[in-house]
């Protein structure tokens, strides 16, 4: 299999190749993200180191699911559960935490091989609710056709939601997603920028309020 390693530590990648290349992979390791992102139509595996010297990884995969399938388990020392769930949530297959044993990495990497292609991811297509576009790809707003501007913040909170509309986002979920913590300031951010979407769309319905639980996009 053609597996792609995106891991600059140099000693980890120079062990880890041949330990592979036995196992029957062909590997080819890079050490930036933006060689990932050049890549990856190459790669039938591809395995992620976060602690990239040009963009974090987490972004990285983000940006690989907008556009790829292909199969990822991120390799990182990163321990927290946060980091975890924000690596599962941004479209890695499974989680890997240095050191791990390579007979372990091979194993899960033939357990999500086995799972076979997930969907791709709804980030490449444009998400409509009512006369709302939200084009996820080229972060671009219409409403009734006529383009609208949002903050960075205000967009990547809108197409966090219309990742899967009518699924309810917890406050936590986009705290961590969006800002990185879920301290007091990021909370009142959230809310000046859900204010803000609802004011600028016009459309106040768009993104609903599920008291006690969270916020998700209208289906309609």
């Amino acid at each position: 299999m053609r597996v792609l390693l995106v891991e600059d530590d140099d000693r980890l990648a120079h062990a880890l190749i041949p330990a592979l290349a036995r196992h029957g992979h062909l590997v080819v390791r890079v050490g930036r993200a933006d060689d990932l992102l050049r890549l990856k139509d190459t790669a039938e595996f591809i395995l992620l180191d976060l602690g990239l010297p040009d963009m974090d990884g987490l972004e990285a995969l983000r940006r690989l699911r907008r556009v790829s399938t292909v199969p990822v388990i991120v390799v990182t020392a990163r321990t927290e559960e946060r980091d975890v769930l924000r690596g599962l949530r941004s479209g890695a297959d499974d989680y890997l935490v240095k050191p791990f044993r390579t007979a372990e990495l091979v194993a899960r990497m033939n357990a999500v091989m086995r799972r076979g292609t997930r969907p791709l991811a709804a980030a490449s297509r444009a998400v409509e609710v009512g006369d709302t576009r939200i084009d996820l790809e080229t972060r671009r707003v219409t409403v009734a056709g006529k383009p609208l501007t949002l903050t960075r913040r205000e967009f990547d909170v809108l197409a966090l939601l219309a990742r899967e509309p009518g699924v309810v986002r917890s406050r936590e979920e986009i705290l961590d997603e969006i800002w990185g913590n879920t301290l007091l300031s990021a909370s009142r951010s959230l809310d000046v920028h859900i204010a803000g979407i609802r004011a600028k769309t016009g459309r106040p319905q768009l993104v609903e309020t599920l008291r006690a639980t969270g916020y998700r996009l209208a289906l309609d």
